[in-house]
């Protein structure tokens, strides 16, 4: 019997496309576009405030006229709470309830509609340490693409958990057109976002996506942030101050949009809505340069 070799590194090239320099990633099926809805994937480090940030800022699309899509990307469920004024079941419970045929369940069974019209998804994530949770991205796409819900959707914002970019919670940038990061203006948030910036710059390689800016979140002052951001070539979009009133939203289970309207939460939303125009009407594509650990410590004057 004739037998042949081949070189592994070609078995590895036929089953799965090159993901940027150094990426392992779930491979997503090429043919889950999204299609023509603006999309966005917020990350940053955790407990930064990315849902309150990516829960308001979808209100703020809705108030501008859009249809608008929040998908939670955490297994803790808690992204579209104060939307929803609940933690809904996640896409993974619904498929575990219907034994993973998922043409058995309805679009009611997984979406769930949030304060003014925001349409809610929350993915969840596998039992810890028994699976990845780019499996999880690629199902909930795949079943808002069987339900046709993106048909109907001008905005889609995946809000993504922080600032662990395996390839499982790098998954939302093979869908999304920008890629947000949240962060505060301290060293450990500047830490992760240059993180994150590698990790969108080696999905930029070979997806769409590319780096929108950074929403400066929960300070007072933004000089470390900017001092960053100068150096590796980043954009500040917005700013938002550490006010009491937007950690007493989300124990409210409110947005800021239905909070009391004090001169300083008046200020916060007028930010989100210019945040939302602008990125509605467009950011320009950015490619940082991300920096080294050590010039980290170097550029905030850490010895």
């Amino acid at each position: 019997m004739n037998t042949a070799t081949v070189d592994v590194s070609e078995i590895r090239n036929l089953s799965r496309p090159p993901d940027g320099e150094g990426s392992v990633q779930v491979q997503q099926d090429p043919k889950l576009k999204i299609g023509s809805a603006r999309v966005f994937a917020v990350y940053g480090k955790g407990g930064i405030g990315k849902s309150t940030t990516s829960s308001n800022l979808s209100v703020a699309f809705s108030k501008l006229g859009k249809r608008v899509l929040q998908i939670g990307c955490d297994p803790k469920h808690d992204s579209t709470f104060t939307l929803t004024k609940k933690l809904v079941p996640t896409v993974i419970d619904s498929l575990e309830a219907v034994d993973f045929h998922s043409e058995e369940l309805r679009m009611e069974d997984f979406v769930y509609e949030g304060y003014n019209g925001v349409m809610c998804v929350e993915a969840g994530g596998p039992p810890a340490g028994t699976g990845c949770g780019g499996y999880v991205v690629g199902q909930t796409v795949k079943l808002l693409k069987e339900h046709h819900l993106l048909d109907d959707t001008d905005v889609v914002i995946f809000d993504v958990l922080g600032d662990v970019v395996c390839g499982g919670f790098a998954a939302p940038l093979q869908h999304a057109e920008r890629a947000l990061i949240v962060a505060a203006n301290d060293f450990d948030s500047i830490f992760a976002m240059n993180r994150i910036v590698q990790a969108i710059s080696a999905k930029a390689k070979n997806y769409k996506v590319r780096l929108g800016g950074v929403i400066a979140n929960r300070s007072q002052d933004t000089d470390q942030i900017d001092k960053f951001a100068k150096r590796v070539g980043l954009n500040r979009l917005a700013h938002f101050p550490d006010l009491d009133e937007i950690r007493k939203s989300r124990l409210k289970k409110a947005t800021l949009f239905e909070m009391d309207k004090t001169p300083e939460i008046e200020l916060v939303l007028k930010e989100y809505m210019m945040l939302a125009q602008s990125l509605w009407n467009g950011t320009d594509p950015i490619a940082p340069n991300s920096l080294k650990d050590r010039e980290i410590f170097d550029l905030l004057g850490f010895d």
